[in-house]
């Protein structure tokens, strides 16, 4: 059985990755991957590569400080090991077309990796908890938007998702009161969306328009909006645990930025 050393100051992930590639263009498959990661010092790689040497193997290797791919050069060379740099040919030509040195922090690709994943759960939590399903799982949310019909709930509620917050939104129907497991979560977790009626009544006109269904009726009829949006704040007063927020000529980008910073989660990850 030939062996492949995989020697990383991170987990090792991207160069196993490479290597795995490479291999299926070949038949033989008795191949071993051993894994040497976290290497950061020149006593980590002397140990790494002493694991090397007592069983041969090729050796490749990602390291983003030129210092220790150096060293593992020149030992390896010494041990007589076969050597791949993965990574720092490509750092340096990415260097000079960038114009810019590189950053030489270890596992910064992993970091970027979690966070990826992180937001992918948070929307697809967003997804299952949108517009009132499954309230069962509210205390999981790390916010939740409550608001009557076409009060921006999801629109908000997805922008905030891809930010990496989990979000759940809960419909307010006049005459029916909301889920107990509204009350039972944080209250500090749930935010109020208010609308102005009259504009209210436009967005749900051209709702139904573009529905193409009679712009005619209870649903957007200015009274019945009107009570709708009293019976709100009536709700809201009754929480002062609420954050409330009044969307009225707000965008989605504006409306997420405010509702981030009053409830102190922070406004995302950025890189």
């Amino acid at each position: 059985m030939k062996t492949i050393y995989v020697l990383s100051d991170s987990t090792g992930e991207t160069a196993e990755r490479v290597i795995r590639a490479a291999l299926s263009q070949f038949y033989d498959d008795d191949v071993r991957v051993h894994h040497l990661f976290k290497v950061a010092t020149q006593a980590d790689v002397q140990q790494a590569l002493s694991v090397a040497v007592m069983t041969p193997g090729l050796l490749v290797y990602t390291l983003v400080d030129p210092h220790l791919s150096e060293i593992v050069e020149r030992v390896a060379e010494e041990c007589g090991l076969m050597t791949v740099d993965l990574l720092s040919p490509l750092i340096y030509s990415l260097s000079r077309y960038l114009g810019a040195s590189s950053r030489e922090k270890p596992g910064l690709l992993h970091r970027i990796d979690t966070e990826y994943y992180r937001r992918v759960e948070a929307v697809n939590f967003t997804v299952k908890h949108d517009d009132g399903q499954e309230t069962r799982y509210l205390h999981k949310a790390d916010l939740v938007l409550v608001g009557v019909s076409r009060s921006s709930k999801t629109p908000l509620s997805m922008y905030l998702a891809h930010k990496g917050f989990k979000v759940a939104n809960v419909p307010l129907v006049f005459g029916i009161a909301p889920p107990e497991e509204l009350f039972e979560i944080d209250q500090k977790k749930i935010v109020g969306l208010l609308i102005d009626p009259k504009r209210l009544v436009e967005i749900r006109t051209s709702r139904l328009i573009n529905m193409r269904q009679s712009p005619r009726g209870s649903y957007n009829d200015y009274q019945n909006v009107e009570e709708e949006i009293s019976a709100c704040r009536q709700l809201y007063r009754k929480h002062p645990d609420w954050y409330i927020l009044n969307i009225t000529n707000k965008s989605v980008e504006e409306a997420a930025s405010e509702i981030m910073r009053r409830m102190e989660i922070g406004v995302g990850v950025e890189y």
